[in-house]
């Protein structure tokens, strides 16, 4: 064999015969822990931090909307309600007190409005703890009776 065609120590097949055999190449794993793949250390956790702060902004993002749900069918159901008490015929005090009582401790504003024999109830509430000022509103109407 030529000097060219002979592997490490003069042993012919080089890096694949010892590779086959199971045992390492120690000049692939020197080269890679300080050459070429020197530089991409950490580059999986760096991605990882990024990819889990998008995770949190979309878990947030959900739970925000969910919450807004939550009270939109709330303040739908005390304004449904309510429209049931003013279409019997009781004052707008005891209109606004059950749709209150629907609304429970988080409060919120209730509009009672006649036209006729028409009356419609309006309902909001805020949805957010954090004082953003956002709020979800429903609005129910029925017909009093006689």
């Amino acid at each position: 064999m030529s000097a060219g065609r002979r592997g490490r120590g003069g042993r012919p097949g080089g890096a694949a015969a010892v590779a086959r055999r199971g045992v390492p190449d120690r000049g692939a794993s020197a080269q890679l822990a300080t050459g070429a793949g020197a530089g991409d250390r950490g580059a999986v956790t760096a991605e990882l931090a990024v990819g889990m702060v998008a995770v949190a902004a979309v878990l947030v993002a959900v739970l925000a909307v969910g919450a807004a749900t939550v009270v939109r069918l709330t303040c739908l159901d005390a304004a449904r309600t309510a429209a049931r008490v003013a279409a019997l015929g009781e004052t707008d005090g005891e209109v606004v007190a059950a749709a209150r009582h629907v609304l429970g401790p988080r409060g919120g504003e209730v509009r009672v409005e006649r036209e006729g024999r028409w009356v419609t109830v309006a309902v909001s509430a805020p949805f957010s703890t954090w004082g953003t000022g956002l709020r979800a509103a429903a609005s129910a109407t029925a017909w009093t009776e006689p």
